[in-house]
């Protein structure tokens, strides 16, 4: 196996295991789900080794959640919920191209820019594949009279957004103020 393989291994293992750290750590909401940075080492992958590093990255996450005790509804919904969400995580490496540009040309100002963008993505991915599950499979939770599709809406909002946001702060200091993250050595 050549070094760079190896290295990429390595790096989709420890960093997956530093997300389900990291989803173990934060503020837990009142009704479900946690506003967390488990997000952070999946993007960070993404931008290091792009969309298919990510994409690792987040399938190692989210298999590791599953097996500690992740909710399990049925098969469909533990496989959308942590191999399928956390995954597309990964798609935040869509703006790789745009942040090694910036980082050449020392405009961190479209660095932060091109994190941010990439951060949105990989987590409006996320937050869509939890959305859609939980109209399938929580419907039963949503207040009478209330539309599932906004139950669902609202409640993964609540913590999905801060976590998106949150990751993206981090990213984007992470990466402007040690822009050598992103070279594969």
């Amino acid at each position: 196996m050549d070094r760079k393989r190896l290295q990429l291994l390595l790096e989709i293992a420890i960093l997956g295991a530093i997300s389900f750290v990291l989803d173990q750590i934060g503020f837990k909401m009142p009704q479900g789900g946690s506003v967390t940075l488990s997000m952070l080492p999946i993007v960070v992958m993404a931008f290091r080794w792009g969309i298919a590093g990510g994409m690792l990255t987040g399938f190692v996450s989210g298999l590791l959640q599953l097996m500690m005790g992740g909710y399990v509804f049925n098969i469909i919904q533990a496989a959308l919920d942590y191999f399928v969400a956390y995954t597309l995580v990964g798609v935040a490496g869509v703006t790789l191209a745009w942040l090694l540009s910036s980082k050449v040309k020392g405009n961190k100002g479209s660095m932060v820019t091109a994190i941010v963008v990439g951060t949105l993505i990989g987590g409006l991915l996320r937050y869509l594949i939890h959305f859609i599950g939980g109209i399938v499979f929580f419907a039963s939770y949503a207040p009478e009279g209330q539309p599932v599709w906004l139950y669902s809406l609202v409640y993964n909002a609540s913590y999905m957004i801060p976590s998106i946001i949150l990751s993206a702060i981090v990213a984007s200091i992470l990466f402007t103020t040690a822009p050598r993250l992103l070279e594969r050595k």
